[in-house]
């Protein structure tokens, strides 16, 4: 009887037994073809992998006239709902409610905001129900430092070495490098900010260098804990591959360590807008005793679903950031900083050439030097106001600067930037 049972489950069981050790089998004789294969093989199937999961299956494809290649992506298919708190996660298709109290643009009466689109408009748009989506290539990813932080920002915030004493020795005080030009306003429960700022191209000296002008919403004590929320302008050559200026974001949660990434390269930023791609080319720019083009950004929080908001332009209500993936931020910022960044990778030993906002300094005034203008912040009633108390900060003045000024048709403004390297800035 025994012998019998015995016989009847070996033969149930041994179909599952040879598929275990055929199933083992390949899995060992891939590890083992993946690790016989040369590092610049593995590297490419890495890199190839990481593609696959960045790059969504469009709807539709735009080829942009500076290289880009444009992906309509469905809505419910974009990469915020790779991460696993966002499986069933229903999307919010507008803002529960705007701020009061944005800034009259007919108050702006010298050389009224010019029209700035991206460029791969010039050959389509995107569908309703689709977003697009700047398509990562195997070159963006072979540029940054590795896989895992390709997309990612170094270490940087003016926040968190501005306690440094500016007796220090400079180095110190510029040991990541980045250096700004800023005004901001702390001390106080922040629920949004809002600006409008001239686009310009600035000249990058070295390919791992960049140039950006933006708002930083920050929460946190500025450590390794820093919650931040990031959107604006950028020129980054190791980025995007080339030097234009494009519109972007950025988040994190640590202190740039681990979470966040720039536009839609993580899992995180839910987009709704099928009219602007995040990372792609803005154009026209600035130029020098030219028009002037600029761009209003407003970043708010909804204080019903606690979600953070984009609003690009004057109707371009971008998406939201969902309040799970901070701390400080779920529930408000204590920091507002507008301004220009740069990397100064300190190129032969001299400090770099590499420009910020118009490369010139903010005593040139209008049609010459950048400026960020109706600068606002949302306060606790929701309401945009001027900001009280704006202080300003630059690590090296004779090499980037920042001007402030407030009149009726302006609120509060600055003008800011510089050339870098100059006679005074060695």
């Amino acid at each position: 009887m025994g012998v019998a049972h015995f016989n009847r489950s070996r033969k149930r069981i041994e179909p599952n037994v040879v598929f275990l050790f055929i199933f083992i089998a390949l899995g060992l004789s891939s590890l083992s073809c993946a690790a016989r294969l040369p590092p610049a093989s593995r590297q490419k199937l890495q890199v190839r992998k990481h593609l696959k999961r960045l790059n969504k299956t469009p709807v539709k494809s735009i080829q942009s006239p500076d290289g880009d290649i444009i992906d309509c992506v469905h809505i419910s298919y974009q990469p915020a709902f790779d991460h696993p708190f966002l499986k069933d996660h229903k999307i919010q298709m507008r803002p529960n409610f705007h701020p009061e109290g944005l800034y009259d643009k007919n108050k702006v009466n010298i050389k009224r905001e010019n029209t700035i689109n991206q460029l791969w408009h010039v050959n389509g748009m995107c569908p309703e129900d689709t977003i697009p989506i700047r398509r990562t290539k195997e070159e963006d990813v072979l540029r940054a430092s590795s896989i895992k932080r390709y997309g990612k920002k170094k270490h940087t915030s003016f926040a968190m070495s501005r306690n440094i004493p500016k007796s220090a020795d400079p180095d110190l005080a510029n040991e990541s490098g980045h250096q700004h030009a800023i005004a901001y306003v702390e001390g106080n429960k922040f629920y949004g900010a809002k600006a409008t700022m001239n686009v310009w191209e600035p000249k990058i000296q070295q390919p791992n260098e960049f140039s950006l002008s933006q708002i930083w919403i920050l929460g946190g004590s500025f450590g390794e804990d820093l919650n931040s929320i990031e959107a604006g302008w950028q020129v980054s050559p190791d980025l995007y591959g080339d030097n234009n200026t494009r519109l972007f974001t950025y988040w994190t949660s640590d202190a740039y360590q681990a979470t966040g990434c720039y536009n839609l390269l993580c899992s995180g930023f839910i987009q709704i807008n099928n009219n602007i791609a995040m990372g792609a080319s803005i154009s026209p720019v600035s130029a020098y005793r030219n028009p002037q083009y600029d761009i209003s950004i407003l970043v708010w929080k909804d204080q019903k679903e606690g979600n953070w908001w984009m609003q690009f332009g004057n109707g371009y209500v971008l998406g939201y950031w969902p309040s799970f993936l901070f701390s400080y931020l779920a529930d408000s910022a204590s920091m507002i900083e507008w301004g220009g960044e740069v990397v100064n990778s300190e190129p032969n030993g001299q400090h770099t050439s590499t420009q910020m906002g118009s490369g010139r300094f903010p005593e040139e005034g209008f049609g010459k030097a950048s400026y960020f203008r109706n600068i606002q912040v949302v306060d606790k009633e929701n309401n945009l106001r001027s900001p009280k108390d704006m202080g300003t900060f630059t690590e090296q003045s004779n090499c980037y600067d920042v001007q402030t000024g407030s009149n009726s048709d302006w609120g509060h403004y600055f003008y800011y930037g510089g050339p870098g390297k100059n006679p005074n800035c060695l």
